[in-house]
């Protein structure tokens, strides 16, 4: 394992004092579990013959779930062993979106093959899968845990009603761009859409129905993610021109540029405090950033490859 270098800084007060599930995956075919405080790996889970897509962690911070091309493996963060204690067939293509229902009791995942699937989480067998028709590149699932909103390859947002067991609504904000990454904010009043191109359309949902707000445009080139911080205060852009970008959700005008990655930024993701951010890059390395200063006060070190997911549960259980 490769050495780290542990930054000249202040201990991270809010992620000191709480048990932190931190970990990335990229195409080094492994995902590595970090200690989110000192910069060290104490633990590398391999992937098999495929890239780690995206990952997720259980609200309990049991599971740690990762997807590549086209497997799900679920793995259990308790155990001793690296090996998953799962793993989800079904998918024909890259996994590129996948998560866990607030109280453990599924899961879902999407792919570039063009389906949304549900699987119960005791059985690899999938329980719903619905077609998209278009290679879906972001998933998202709602705050009330009964819709499931893709962005697929043609510029379609849909709204997948779990309730109804149907698609509901359907919406082309960005014609003939790819929509790239959906975010909706934890009241679930309002949600983000990034398409390709870099433009952010930002829609009013709370009615139970999608109504666009405003959009603008983030990045002159491709966005890759956007992220509501759980405050739903801000919105945190990333993309291949090596920046992440706040934005102020009540003005939506940006509030600072997050630039020391030297490759693109794949992903990004909050702390439940909404007071840190850790990105991924192709550059190798994940950073834990301090949004109060614009700061990195962490560098993660170790994949050889891209770092293209990461995944951070630090709540207070």
């Amino acid at each position: 394992m490769r050495s780290h270098t542990k930054e000249g800084c202040t201990v991270i007060g809010a992620l000191s004092m709480l048990p932190v599930v931190l970990a990335t995956g990229g195409f080094d075919h492994k995902i590595r579990l970090w200690d989110a405080t000192s910069g060290t790996c104490p633990k590398i889970y391999r992937f098999g013959e495929s890239q780690v897509n995206c990952l997720a962690t259980s609200t309990d911070k049991g599971l740690l779930l990762g997807g590549g091309n086209p497997l799900i493996n679920l793995f259990d963060l308790k155990s001793q062993s690296d090996s998953p204690v799962f793993s989800y067939e079904g998918h024909t293509n890259n996994v590129t979106a996948l998560g866990f229902q607030r109280d453990g009791k599924w899961l879902y995942s999407a792919s570039e093959d063009g389906t949304l699937k549900v699987w119960d989480i005791r059985s690899p067998t999938c329980q719903y899968s619905y077609d998209c028709g278009a290679a879906i590149n972001t998933a998202v699932l709602h705050p009330n845990q009964m819709e499931i909103i893709t962005g697929d390859q043609t510029g379609c947002v849909k709204v997948w009603d779990l309730s109804m067991n149907a698609l509901r609504e359907e919406h082309t904000p960005a014609v003939e761009s790819p929509i790239q990454s959906i975010s909706i904010a934890s009241t679930g009043k309002f949600m983000t859409v990034g398409s390709h191109k870099g433009h952010v359309f930002v829609y009013k949902t709370e009615d139970g129905k999608m109504e666009l707000k405003t959009d603008f445009q983030a990045h002159n080139m491709y966005l890759l993610k956007c992220v509501i911080s759980p405050n739903t205060n801000v919105l945190a852009t990333a993309s291949a021109d090596k920046t992440v970008r706040l934005w102020n959700t009540e003005t939506w005008v940006q509030e600072r540029v997050l630039q020391q990655h030297q490759r693109w930024v794949w992903d990004a993701v909050f702390s439940a405090d909404s007071l840190y951010l850790v990105t991924a890059s192709s550059d190798q390395s994940a950073k834990l950033w301090d949004l109060q200063t614009g700061e990195v006060v962490r560098n993660y070190l170790g994949h050889s490859l891209a770092v293209t997911c990461v995944t951070l549960n630090d709540t207070r259980s």
